[in-house]
């Protein structure tokens, strides 16, 4: 029974299966951390597998080496820094009020009529360095205010910003999702960029947009009165000293272009050049990420009368809530490293090139099973990068192929939103929709900007 487990190709299928089932049983009914549910099941998985405890572990004396250290290691060496300082800058955009400059602009822009799509691009372009839930701690009082001036559900005006926060945050970096993934299989954040435009835009055009301006018109929903008072309190801020708006766009837009400069620089300009040099280092994804950080902390921060205090202050309040992240990125990269020593990666290639199933579709499937089955997305991407990073590895797959994989994963983390997720009840609260109404919208949002992007993926994964 040992010997067919370690070593047939039922077997090894059949330890990946019970690994995943038996994580879903820790995160789910065990209710166990997702970071320390992914270090017990690698480490269960490597020993029914017959990996040598100094593969696993290492020694006493040396232990840099092992599954546990370089699984670990390897993965956090390529995302902490982007992670961190992508949220050092999401959080002085946040606190300096770049969000209402940026919102009451379109506003403006756009118009009563077209409010829902300001909205709509609030969310797209303040998602890139803010987490979805910050977002909508942010913006909602202006979904208030506008709901409230234009006399219509507030479905109508929250589903669109919803939409380009969501999509952002599952496809872009430097969020922990997309990031995570592109470290798993190593590709660079320049091609995720890209895959994340071409993905996202037309998701969220689809269930942003015409999705959110039709189901809006159904489900109606007014402004709660006690959300009221938050709508009152933005109108009376609104007078106050803010950035402005292009400093606000500028900023947000340094890591983008300089990352992408990088990412084509490489693809262009000859190999040894001094130009090559320059516009590798300054596309480096921390090297970006460290310039902008910088500037927001300059330009937004004390040169607006923030004191060192208040934004030591903010660091450190907005960094708290990296740690958990980070750990469930490493777990996740040793769960994945075990999988690879196991040689389940290599079976699962053979399986698939038998059945005709291609990578990406089957990378979609594991990622919105084990997003319905434990709600977070992040676990969803992270678990299901470590799945198939041994299997893409020796396929030979260009860089944006592997992008296109990494969108893929992440179309799946969104699918089918509900109760085990905790971004069904801030939309829920923050609302004021039932959990019937918000299963009407929010979660066939998520279906709709998950199918859309997928698609999307597949299709461009036929030409590139």
């Amino acid at each position: 029974m040992i010997d067919w487990l370690q070593h047939s190709t039922g077997g090894l299928l059949t330890l990946s299966g019970l690994s995943i089932a038996l994580l879903l049983v820790l995160i789910i009914k065990v209710k166990v951390e997702p970071f320390i549910a992914l270090l017990v099941v690698g480490l269960l998985v490597a020993l029914a597998a017959g990996l040598p405890v100094e593969k696993l572990v290492g020694s006493a004396q040396k232990a840099s080496g092992s599954l546990l250290e370089s699984g670990f290691g390897g993965i956090l060496g390529h995302v902490a820094a982007i992670i961190g300082l992508g949220t050092l800058l999401g959080a002085i955009l946040e606190a300096s009020g770049g969000a209402e400059v940026l919102t009451r602009a379109l506003l403006r822009a756009f118009g009563e009529k077209r409010a829902p799509l300001a909205m709509g691009l609030a969310g797209l372009i303040f998602g890139v360095p803010v987490f979805f839930d910050i977002g909508i701690f942010v913006l909602a009082p202006l979904v208030y205010a506008a709901a409230k001036r234009g006399g219509r559900s507030i479905v109508l005006y929250a589903l669109p910003l919803l939409a380009g926060l969501s999509v952002m945050h599952a496809f872009m970096p430097p969020h922990p999702g997309p990031v995570a993934a592109a470290g798993l299989l190593k590709v660079e954040l320049g091609w995720i960029i890209i895959m994340a435009l071409a993905v996202a835009i037309p998701a969220w055009f689809i269930g942003g947009v015409i999705f959110s301006s039709w189901v809006g018109k159904r489900v109606i929903v007014p402004v709660p009165e006690e959300m009221l008072a938050a709508a009152e309190e933005v109108r009376s801020e609104e007078a106050r000293g803010e950035p402005p708006l292009s400093l606000v766009l500028g900023i947000i837009a340094v890591p983008l272009v300089l990352i992408l400069s990088g990412t084509f620089g490489s693809i262009l300009l000859p190999k040894g050049s001094t130009l090559l040099g320059v516009f590798t280092f300054f596309g480096t994804p921390a090297v970006a990420l460290s310039i902008a950080v910088l500037l927001a902390f300059w330009l937004l921060g004390y040169r607006r009368g923030m004191t060192r205090a208040q934004v030591t202050e903010l660091s450190a309040a907005s960094l708290r809530p990296v740690a958990m992240i980070l750990l469930v990125v490493g777990a996740g990269g040793f769960f994945g490293a075990v999988l690879s020593a196991t040689g389940v990666g290599t079976v699962l290639a053979t399986e698939l090139s038998d059945l005709g199933l291609p990578v990406i579709a089957l990378s979609y499937v594991i990622s919105c099973a084990m997003r319905i089955a434990q709600g977070s997305a992040t676990v969803a991407i992270v678990t299901t990068t470590g799945i198939v990073a041994p299997v893409v590895a020796d396929l030979g797959y260009s860089q944006p192929q592997l992008a296109l994989v990494v969108m893929a994963i992440a179309a799946g983390s969104i699918i089918a939103s509900h109760v085990n997720d905790g971004g069904f009840w801030i939309v829920s609260r923050y609302f004021g929709l039932s959990v019937k109404e918000t299963l009407q919208t929010w979660t066939v949002l998520e279906t709709i900007l998950s199918v859309v992007a997928f698609v999307v993926a597949a299709l461009l994964s036929l030409v590139v």
